[in-house]
């Protein structure tokens, strides 16, 4: 199958998800092409060596990657995420149908606003949409509090519906996910739960390095490493609360690694409140991941306490299972279930900082063998269930299907 792939974010931003979609579709024979905007995510800065134009071709990982224009945004102002989102949409459409091949099918990813542009797309060259849900809109908006207006979340639902309505097939990440979907009045056959994998030779367990580890300041501590995204939805409020609670146990320290809008607020508060147990380690590249992974005691998780967090399973669970570390995971719902089935760390309730406190107090008292065990349990499970070539094969069944079907309408 020819497939093109549209995602307004993809490497060298931290969008590796997507990459090994490309790349494990391209290894079982497919032809793929990947549409998608200029580097600036997460912190809205152009990264070094781009430069804005209408559009840049080029070769990543042996696949053809087009860049189109976009207005480079990632803060806190709605209306400067709208621009964001928005113009990424209107570059696709406008340049889409010239900069590639028509496709056997078209695999859109969110925001709903490319799953417009793969729609418009998927009309000029009629050929079947298939589209992605990795957040649920408009509720996600409003848990992270980007938009608050109720008339605006409503157009925002239902500018939603209309695109789940003319997609031939849509992918979900979790059960609860299926569920809001079906609820939202969305055809139960033509939605597909596919969980979210990981690159289990990638993330994998590698030898902690000691000179790395007293650079990061990582030695003779129990420590506690949350990596990824900076932003509302983490509540990472949650940690410097616990934090300022474990003060008593000066072996454990908490490192957040990772960039976003909550950035700045968090590190002034954890100043505020003198937590010397609580390292800011900025971001890494994604190569060095791995390494920084194998630093810590345990891997931490959290997001925010909101129904909609509940049914969602971030990915990032899943890298730190393959990294054959325990975890410490702030949440509820489909996620909890994830670690808690594979026995692979211990949950607690979000949004207490006293609940994860306690928690940490509990692993903390671990013998150093639970937790080995907890990390080897972890990785069992990321290999066997999560990992990428299993789950992308079915993603390439459900596509194929897509496709099949629109042969058979014609």
């Amino acid at each position: 199958m020819r497939i093109l792939l549209l995602t307004q974010w993809y490497p060298p931003e931290p969008s590796r998800l997507w990459a090994d979609l490309a790349k494990g579709l391209q290894i079982q024979g497919h032809d793929v092409r990947v549409i998608t905007g200029f580097p600036n995510w997460p912190t809205g800065r152009l990264y070094p060596g781009y430069r804005l134009r209408l559009w840049q071709k080029e070769i990543l990982d042996g696949l053809p990657v087009t860049r189109v224009i976009l207005y480079p945004s990632h803060d806190t102002s709605a209306l400067r995420r709208i621009f964001n989102i928005g113009s990424f949409a209107a570059a696709v459409s406008l340049f889409g149908f010239w900069l590639a091949r028509k496709p056997d099918v078209i695999y859109a990813i969110p925001p709903p606003t490319v799953g417009w542009a793969g729609w418009f797309l998927s009309r000029l060259w009629r050929v079947p949409l298939v589209y992605e849900v990795q957040d649920m809109w408009p509720e996600s908006l409003r848990a992270a509090g980007l938009v608050r207006n109720e008339t605006a979340l409503k157009c925002i639902g239902w500018f939603t519906r209309w695109i789940y309505e003319r997609a031939s097939a849509i992918r979900v990440i979790s059960p609860g996910f299926r569920a809001n979907l079906i609820q939202k009045g969305v055809q139960p056959g033509k939605i597909h739960c596919v969980s979210n994998w990981v690159n289990t030779e990638f993330y994998r367990p590698v030898p902690p390095n000691p000179e790395r580890a007293a650079e990061l300041g990582f030695t003779g501590r129990f420590n506690l490493l949350y990596a990824g995204v900076i932003g509302l939805s983490q509540g990472l409020d949650t940690v410097l609360g616990a934090a300022a609670r474990l003060q008593d146990l000066p072996a454990v320290k908490f490192h957040l690694a990772g960039d976003g809008t909550e950035l700045p607020r968090l590190k002034a508060m954890a100043q505020q409140r003198g937590l010397s147990n609580v390292q800011f380690l900025g971001s890494f590249p994604t190569e060095e991941m791995p390494g920084l992974y194998a630093l810590a005691e345990v891997l931490l998780v959290h997001l925010r306490a909101d129904p909609l967090l509940s049914i969602t399973i971030p990915h990032k669970i899943f890298t730190c299972m393959a990294s054959g570390k325990p975890l410490l995971a702030a949440l509820e719902g489909d996620a909890a279930e994830v670690i808690t089935s594979a026995n692979a760390g211990l949950t607690c309730k979000p949004g207490e900082a006293e609940q994860l406190a306690q928690t940490v107090r509990r692993m903390h008292a671990l013998p150093p063998n639970e937790l080995v065990r907890m990390g080897a349990n972890a990785r069992d499970a990321a290999c066997r269930l999560y990992q990428r070539d299993y789950l992308v094969n079915k993603i390439a069944q459900m596509v194929g299907t897509a496709v099949e079907q629109q042969n058979l309408v014609r």
